[in-house]
């Protein structure tokens, strides 16, 4: 057997159909590891523009409800725009009548790693439209109260409607509802007797203030950048490794294959190396009878 046979029976292998099944095994999830690692920059991109947001409006000085919904009609200018996300999460101040008998219980909700729910009383305002106004988070067990007042003045955290993401329960599409598992306003609006504003707000404060310790108010929104960029480096990790495995599962293999082809009958030996030739002893003729 010729070395150029012997190499290229060396490496035959390698397109063989069940390597060829794991060299795209390989690329498959070299390729998944590393879009993983991407989504998970995405993400972290989105956190950091939503924390951005937040921090800028969260924390400026509270305007009256006139001022959130004078701003709203200026940013209307486009159909299907949604003008509540241009001022969520700022300071809203408001004052009105609370309407007990159509308050409502948002269910699965947890705070402080207690599980309970959000107590959502509307309020009718002074020009008779309606503002959702959730008055916080109670634990379960605990008997939901009612506002110390029927009217009261109330501040909050604006915020948009609810909408539901896969994999969450859906409230009945008709009906009168009680309890529910998101503030979606639109939902809401058909069992009030009045026009529902297009956002609702978490209460921070009230004057009267709400009797007892419950409800608590809403706890804000968690501003750190989380973990995603720790799971980025970690998909990449694991891209890296499956490459570095492939490359010594490849080596292996190679070296594997050499040794059973030089051990084949019939295999040509390598011409001795040059420190090899220097140690044969010389052969000499016999010397000649005289």
């Amino acid at each position: 057997m010729g070395a150029d046979t012997v190499s290229v029976e060396m490496y035959r292998f390698l397109v063989s159909p069940r390597w060829l099944g794991f060299h795209l095994l390989v690329l498959v999830g070299i390729i998944a590891f590393i879009n993983f690692g991407l989504w998970q920059l995405d993400r972290l991109e989105q956190r950091r523009d939503f924390n951005a947001i937040v921090s800028a409006r969260i924390d400026q000085p509270p305007v009256g409800i006139e001022t959130i919904l004078a701003e709203m009609a200026a940013l209307a200018t486009e159909p299907g725009d949604d003008p509540a996300a241009a001022v969520e999460w700022r300071s809203v101040d408001a004052a009105g009548s609370y309407l007990i008998d159509e308050e409502l219980i948002v269910v699965n909700r947890s705070q402080g790693g207690r599980a309970g729910d959000n107590v959502v009383t509307p309020m009718v305002l002074a020009d008779g439209s309606i503002l959702l106004v959730n008055r916080g988070f109670v634990p379960l067990g605990l008997e939901i109260p009612s506002p110390f007042a029927d009217t009261a003045e109330v501040r909050g955290i604006v915020r948009v409607s609810e909408q539901r993401r896969r994999g969450q329960l859906s409230d009945p599409a008709e009906g009168r509802l009680r309890e529910i598992q998101r503030i979606d306003i639109d939902r809401l609006s058909a069992q009030l007797p009045a026009a529902v504003l297009p956002f609702y707000i978490d209460l921070t404060a009230s004057r009267p203030p709400q009797a007892g310790v419950f409800p608590e108010p809403v706890i804000r929104p968690d501003l750190s950048e989380g973990p995603h960029l720790s799971y980025a480096a970690q998909w990449f990790i694991f891209a890296t490794a499956v490459a570095i495995g492939w490359v010594l599962a490849v080596r292996y293999s190679i070296t594997k294959r050499r040794r059973e082809l030089s051990a084949a009958p019939g295999a040509d030996r390598p011409p001795p190396s040059s420190a090899e030739a220097t140690t044969e002893p010389l052969r000499t003729s016999p010397p000649s009878s005289t």
